[in-house]
């Protein structure tokens, strides 16, 4: 297949993917084969949080809304435009997919078929709908790629590298698994915001969205934050209050109560609005519906500490504050070529 063919193909997609948002579903008579499947995806949005609790319909539809924004030819031409694709010959990588965020492995699977691989996939039993429904439509533009996409239920066989995403636990095991093989093995990482108390309240409650996005199960949702000696929340608690209806649903209010209950047993010293607690501690990863914080007193002295976490951290949020940051908010909106964990997962594809 000609490289224009793959992009053409994730471009439709895109276009078909546009139609759907949480207010203003609507039905384009220009998109490709909307007859076969604009309302089965709207009946799969609907039952996906029958399938996985966490995936509820605002969620679902800007997960969906994301990946339209980003599969535009504007932006694949941009992103794709830094490699060279000479492949001597197609290889089958096998990819072991996360289900902790709707379409988590889905920058994963574009990026195997715009290299002209195969793909071999191994989906998580929280996200078995979605992907294997949008493989169906790029099938329907280009059935070309019938024989390049396959789902695998079973063991993972006949495959030349893996890409595969898992917790610190799982990821020892698959290091170990797969350690005769070319491969990205992801691990467990946190992204955490840096603030200097002078953010604006529009700001803040920006952070807002980078915590409680996707119920704050996402790696690129901020779990920690760090803030300077004396810091005062009670600004912070009064921009994310726009966010209170998370605690309405079900399993976040389950583990809102619960992790409150252990922090207050175990004697830790919480702030707590009704909805999130947080809590002073060194560690980056918090547990859902709270947020850790940390005081620190020189911001060099804190870029050099993150440096040297790195591998701990996804991505980082501040006003310009740390080196690489993120604009508030922006978190789960990544581009095409900001890569989990800064693996450049192209190039790693073009050098098998």
């Amino acid at each position: 297949m000609l490289q224009n063919e793959k992009k053409r193909s994730f471009i439709e997609l895109g276009k078909f993917l546009s139609q759907f948002s949480e207010n203003n579903t609507f039905k384009n008579p220009t998109v490709l084969h909307n007859d076969l499947f604009f309302d089965d995806f709207i009946e799969l949005i609907k039952l996906s949080q029958s399938h996985n609790g966490w995936y509820t319909p605002e969620q679902v539809y800007f997960s969906i809304q994301s990946w339209a924004e980003a599969l535009t030819e504007d932006n694949l031409n941009q992103w794709l435009s830094a490699y060279d694709f000479q492949i001597n010959e197609p290889k089958n990588i096998a990819l072991i997919l996360a289900g902790n965020i709707p379409l988590v492995g889905f920058h994963d699977f574009l990026s195997v078929l715009i290299t002209g691989h195969n793909v071999l996939i191994k989906t998580s039993s929280n996200d078995q709908h979605l992907l294997p429904f949008l493989a169906k439509y790029i099938i329907a533009i280009d059935p070309e790629l019938t024989d390049k996409i396959t789902f695998v239920e079973g063991k993972l066989e006949n495959f030349d590298a893996v890409i595969a995403t898992g917790s610190n636990n799982t990821a020892r095991y698959f290091e170990y698994y797969f350690k005769d093989k070319p491969s990205i093995i992801r691990k467990s990482r946190n992204s955490i915001a840096v603030l200097n108390g002078k953010e604006t309240k529009e700001q803040l409650s920006a952070l807002g969205e980078d915590i409680f996005r996707y119920f704050g199960l996402g790696c690129r949702n901020v779990s920690k934050i760090f803030v300077p000696k004396g810091y005062i929340f009670d600004g912070f608690f009064e921009a994310i209050f726009d966010y209170q209806d998370v605690i309405h649903y079900e399993k976040y209010a389950n583990n809102y109560d619960y992790n409150k209950a252990v922090f207050l047993m175990s004697n830790f010293k919480l702030l707590d609005n009704g909805f999130l607690t947080i809590k002073e501690d060194k560690s980056h990863a918090s547990p859902i519906s709270s947020v850790f914080y940390e005081f620190y007193d020189d911001i060099t002295d804190l870029q050099i500490r993150l440096q040297s976490e790195n591998e701990q951290i996804q991505c980082i949020v501040s006003d310009n504050i740390i080196e690489n940051s993120i604009n508030f908010g922006q978190t789960q909106k990544p581009k095409l070529w900001n890569y989990a964990d800064n693996v450049d997962t192209i190039s790693f594809l073009l050098t098998i």
